[in-house]
């Protein structure tokens, strides 16, 4: 009676892992368009994607295809084992009469793989092959015969790998021992690994092709996606070459409501404030000039005129000169004080009593003219504010409606609380102004027709002096005024101002 030897002992290998190169890059001469950069990363990202999902693939497909191919060896072991147990030819239906016979009915009975091969060994022979259909041949490496001879003298199965130069077998060994006639031998399965190999190399070849076309693909849509993405920027770039200080109308197209429409919106903005604040330098070079050429051709013109030897003569363009050198002096620091406004340290901001300030600040105008002088209320609050400037704008409005209205009328200042806000004013019996003019005379330069006639000693900067000051407060200056009636300017400022005030 046949018997087969007990549980077979696995010794499996472990699954081989690839390896992937790095590739160099280039560096291209000089500096890569945003466009080209982009789809670098992207093509780069893609690759990285697929090359790691192929790779993860393969190992995996790699070590599912080498536990199959034991996992059928095992099968084959046990059904050996059930075959020699039996003893019964499936052929024929009668006994075996030999290990020979055995493994003659067991090489008959098994139908192999492309990638199988079979083995019968009986007395440290190769007794029986597969017939000439099979393709993997294990008994023409002699060195591989060896070893399953070797194997067959075990008592225990094997279930090993062998490699040798190009041969890559998952083998199986299972002894069997005839006791009747105490004939040994042994059924040997081989799994061709390399045949199951080429099949997986022919899979990924198909795969890597295939990602190959998809980063083409992709480079290419990538480009022409990154060209109408980005096309704002080059319209950017070519406004910007446009612009010049002569022409500064141009403006980019704002198309779509992404976050490169938000730039272009943007600098559009930036543009506008660009246009604004050189069209304001403009204006201001040319009120400027005509406010000093004024009285430089009236100095001019009376040295011109001044005879040198009438000491009286002389004495009427001395005072003259000085005049209007004081009158151009004054314009000066005027400009300054106004070009300081726009720095963010124009005012220093305190807690200030409102009251008090009313109080100081009405004993201060009341030598400014000869006027009725009314404190007209005191607001009881405090303000964050630059009492400085506070009481310079004050100040320069009381000069205004002394100016401005006739002597002896009344002329009253006061404060109070407004909400959040707290308002400082003059109020006067003078010319007042229109509505046209209430705009007008905040600007730097801008002066009522009628008191030009009426003044002609006025830069007209003084409003926007006390405009300036308010705005750094975060305030404004607001005008209630009938003509030839009388006018009421107040400073509105808030009692805690924003972070960043108005400028």
């Amino acid at each position: 009676m046949p018997t087969t030897l007990t549980r077979p002992h696995t010794s499996r290998p472990a699954a081989e892992a690839g390896q992937a190169s790095a590739g160099r890059k280039k560096r291209a001469p000089g500096i890569a368009s945003i466009r080209e950069r982009l789809v670098v990363t992207i093509l780069l990202l893609t690759f990285f994607g697929i090359g790691m999902s192929g790779s993860v693939a393969y190992v995996l497909q790699w070590g599912r295809i080498q536990s199959q191919a034991y996992s059928q060896l095992s099968r084959d072991a046990s059904d050996f084992k059930e075959l020699a147990n039996k003893n019964i030819d499936p052929g024929t239906g009668k006994p075996f009469t030999s290990v020979s016979d055995l493994l003659r009915g067991a090489l008959q009975s098994k139908t192999l793989s492309e990638s199988g091969g079979i083995l019968g060994i009986s007395n440290g022979q190769v007794a029986w092959k597969a017939n000439s259909s099979v393709t993997v041949r294990p008994e023409n490496d002699a060195a591989f015969v060896g070893l399953a001879i070797e194997k067959s003298k075990l008592s225990n199965v094997t279930t090993e790998r062998y490699t040798s130069g190009s041969t890559d077998y998952a083998y199986l060994v299972v002894p069997v021992f005839w006791s009747f006639t105490g004939e040994s031998g042994a059924l040997v399965r081989v799994v061709d690994l390399n045949i199951e190999r080429k099949a997986l190399n022919d899979t990924f070849i198909t795969y890597s092709l295939v990602g190959a076309g998809a980063i083409a693909i992709t480079a290419m849509i990538t480009w022409l996606l990154m060209a109408r993405l980005l096309q704002p920027i080059s319209w950017l770039q070519r406004t910007a070459e446009e612009i010049t200080e002569h022409d500064l109308k141009r403006r980019i197209p704002v198309r779509g409501n992404d976050d490169l429409a938000a730039l272009t919106t943007t600098v559009n903005g930036m543009l506008d404030r660009l246009e604004s604040t050189v069209e304001a330098q403009k204006s201001l070079l040319d009120d400027v000039g005509h406010e000093l050429r004024t009285p430089m051709t009236i100095v001019r013109g009376h040295l011109e005129l001044m005879d040198t030897t009438d000491p009286k003569d002389a004495e009427v363009v001395r005072a003259l000169a000085l005049e209007e050198l004081s009158r151009m002096s004054n314009l000066v620091n005027d400009l300054i004080l106004l070009a300081q406004s726009e720095r963010s340290d124009f005012v220093v901001l305190q807690d200030v009593d409102a009251g008090r300030l009313t109080d100081e600040t009405f004993e201060k105008v009341r030598v400014l003219g000869d006027r009725h002088w009314i404190m007209d209320s005191l607001a009881d609050t405090s303000v964050m504010m630059d009492p400085q400037r506070i009481t310079q704008a004050w100040l320069q409005l009381a000069a205004n409606a002394v100016k401005y209205s006739p002597d002896g009328t009344d002329i009253g200042i006061g404060s109070k609380l407004e909400g959040d806000s707290v308002r400082l004013w003059v109020r006067d019996h003078g010319m007042g102004f229109t509505e046209d003019e209430k705009e007008l005379v905040l600007q730097r330069f801008g002066r009522s027709r009628r008191a030009g006639a009426k003044r002609t000693d006025s830069a007209g900067l003084g409003l926007a002096i006390v405009n300036s000051i308010a705005l750094a407060h975060g305030g404004r200056v607001d005008i209630d005024s009938v003509p030839d009636l009388g006018s009421t300017v107040s400073l509105v400022i808030p009692r805690q101002p924003a972070t960043e005030p108005t400028s």
